[in-house]
């Protein structure tokens, strides 16, 4: 990846998934969602230059309470 013409993906920043070059998927299994995850999140779409994602935990007894949806305000 490439940011203000630097080379940035040695550095260990990988997003989990991107559907349809728009919106990017960060999945998780933890017991709780941190600020962390969503600031992780967050960079991943600024860095790749989109505006939508979600946060997916999958550790959650129902998995829609495990979605956390995240906007790129730019």
């Amino acid at each position: 990846m490439i940011y203000n013409g630097q080379k940035i993906s040695d550095v260990g920043y990988r997003m989990d998934l991107l559907v349809e070059r728009e919106l990017v998927l960060e999945i998780k299994a933890v017991d709780v969602l941190n600020p962390i995850h969503h600031a992780q999140l967050l960079s991943y779409l600024r860095l790749s230059d989109k505006r939508l994602g979600l946060l997916m935990n999958f550790n959650t007894v129902m998995l829609r309470n495990g979605i956390k949806r995240i906007v790129n305000n730019f």
